[in-house]
């Protein structure tokens, strides 16, 4: 499949690799033509020293090139994926402007998953072809979360159903609501976790344990949110309060850290402290269980 990525930041690099990895060819469009140069440099390197593509006995030859023209990074692509912009407007404006340039079938869709698609898609002559996703990365198998608007129609979702399968992942499908379906699963968690520190019940790391031993977590929910950034997790709260329900109202001690300073992995504190990558302690006092905590230690 032809795939475009439009944007060269951290995620629009994750996509476009993921993309030239599979056997897509892939152009990447930005409108600056150093940051373009530098993410395909960048993402062939990383192909490159793919070890699995090694052991598997595959050779990648990576199908990648870089562009700043729009029309050039457009024109033929089966898909066209849609990752440096964050308003509504701006995205309804680039989904216009893209449509001049691609044929009738061609898909186009948004990685940002606060973004309502339907509102984008509306300045679309055909705007049944307007889809969001999002790679669900913190997993142990790759998955992607299809958005799928009321005027999606089943030729856009086969479109998507097969470079879904190109890429060796599993698809799910979620309507066109704040959050996704990942993003409010992993916020619900992360809150509950949150509150079971501040009232107390238990440690930052034995409520990590808990998830990661019972649940088979690859990461607890509070070292996920620390490695993010606490301001990160602060706003997509205040978001999913405003959108949806207070049900993810945080506990005042996230407002604390936040406000301290202690924003996480970055920081070098927050719910656990920080070396570099790895975390060293807890950031935050855990209930005092006398013997019982020391035997924990």
């Amino acid at each position: 499949m032809d795939i475009t990525v439009l944007g060269v930041g951290e995620g629009g690099k994750a996509i476009a690799q993921t993309c030239a990895a599979s056997g897509c060819s892939v152009r990447l469009w930005a409108d600056d033509a150093t940051g373009v140069m530098d993410a395909v440099d960048h993402i062939e390197q990383q192909l490159g020293n793919n070890s699995l593509s090694e052991a598997s006995g595959d050779s990648i030859d990576p199908k990648i090139e870089g562009t700043t023209g729009l029309e050039a990074a457009v024109a033929g692509s089966d898909i066209v994926i849609e990752t440096a912009t964050n308003d509504v407007g701006t995205l309804q404006r680039q989904f216009a402007a893209i449509e001049q340039h691609v044929e009738d079938d061609v898909v186009m869709l948004s990685s940002n998953p606060d973004q309502s698609i339907t509102a984008a898609s509306a300045g679309m002559r055909h705007p049944e072809r307007g889809l969001g996703m999002q790679f669900v990365t913190n997993g142990p198998e790759p998955l992607v979360e299809v958005v799928v608007t009321e005027h999606a129609t089943d030729q856009a979702i086969a479109t998507i159903e097969q470079f879904v399968e190109t890429l060796g992942a599993t698809a799910i499908y979620v309507r066109d609501v704040p959050g996704l379906a990942s993003t409010r699963l992993t916020l619900a968690i992360e809150v509950e976790a949150m509150w079971l520190v501040a009232d107390g019940v238990a440690s930052v790391t034995a409520v990590d344990t808990l998830l990661k031993e019972r649940y088979n977590h690859p990461r607890g929910p509070l070292e996920q949110a620390d490695r993010v950034g606490l301001e990160t997790r602060q706003a997509e709260f205040e978001h999913l309060v405003e959108t949806i329900s207070d049900r993810y109202e945080p506990p005042p001690l996230l407002d604390a850290l936040v406000e301290a300073g202690y924003t996480g992995q970055a920081a070098g504190e927050g719910f656990y402290s920080w070396d570099g990558d790895e975390p060293t302690g807890e950031g935050v006092e855990g209930p005092n269980f006398g013997e019982q905590d020391e035997a924990q230690k």
